[in-house]
């Protein structure tokens, strides 16, 4: 596990944490933060993904208004300055930098050695939003999406793309209105290589460990889709 710096296509660099899987070549993943940072939550993703064959890349998307941001490390145990501060670099965020910096990400991942050339990314929460997008203007082998809030701005562009795509949709998402859980299901859900799943009963976030609305049996089964999805469109052994 290291950082490694990334250069942004309209200038200046950023940081990224890069975990390196046991056996090399390996496909590598450009994992999207939650809206608090590249803190111990995404690093321990980055190392579990790391651990399931791929190399794994975080990059540091807060970095135009401030770098190397980690705010909340125990999501169980959030406090009301980290949470205020997370919220005001989301709402900062501008998507189409954003997504630049991803792409920008994502290739310098597919040339580092031992990268095979394939490149997929997974992203939640905000970076379940900048996924599709970042799905629809780069070159990706596979995307996922975790519970991403706006998706309906990028839904035409998704629509008109041809990765393949997962995306986790919380059936009781009080980030994400009802008529757009249902545009996401249906026009989605209609595009070849697309896939929408809808997880009823559950909130925002549910996949976040020890997070509020952690639900361990829609993890559990949104991981191991995410899981097989990658498999197919993003294997470990070719």
């Amino acid at each position: 596990m290291t950082q490694i710096v990334i250069p942004a296509a309209d200038g200046g660099s950023f940081g990224g944490y890069l975990a390196r899987p046991a056996t090399l070549p390996a496909p590598g993943l450009v994992l999207i933060q939650y809206i608090c940072g590249v803190n111990q939550v995404m690093r321990r993703l980055a190392d579990h993904f790391a651990a399931l064959g791929y190399m794994v890349l975080v990059p540091d998307i807060y970095w135009r208004q401030e770098p190397d941001v980690q705010l909340i490390p125990d999501p169980a145990r959030p406090s009301p300055e980290d949470i205020q501060r997370a919220l005001s670099l989301n709402a900062g965020i501008r998507d189409d930098l954003a997504v630049s910096d991803l792409i920008a990400a994502a290739e310098v991942l597919r040339a580092l050695p031992g990268c095979d050339g394939h490149v997929g990314a997974l992203g939640y929460c905000l970076g379940g939003r900048l996924v599709v997008p970042m799905a629809a203007r780069g070159r990706l082998d596979a995307a996922v999406s975790y519970y991403g809030v706006n998706l309906d701005s990028y839904l035409p562009e998704a629509e008109a793309s041809d990765t393949p795509l997962l995306v986790h949709v919380a059936g009781e998402d009080d980030l994400v209105p009802a008529p757009v859980r249902e545009a996401l299901r249906e026009r989605l859900g209609a595009r070849k290589d697309a896939t929408v799943v809808m997880h009823p009963g559950v909130n925002h976030a549910f996949a976040l460990p020890s997070g509020p609305n952690y639900d361990a049996d829609a993890a559990i089964r949104a991981n191991s889709q995410s899981i097989a999805f990658l498999a197919r469109h993003l294997p470990v052994n070719r």
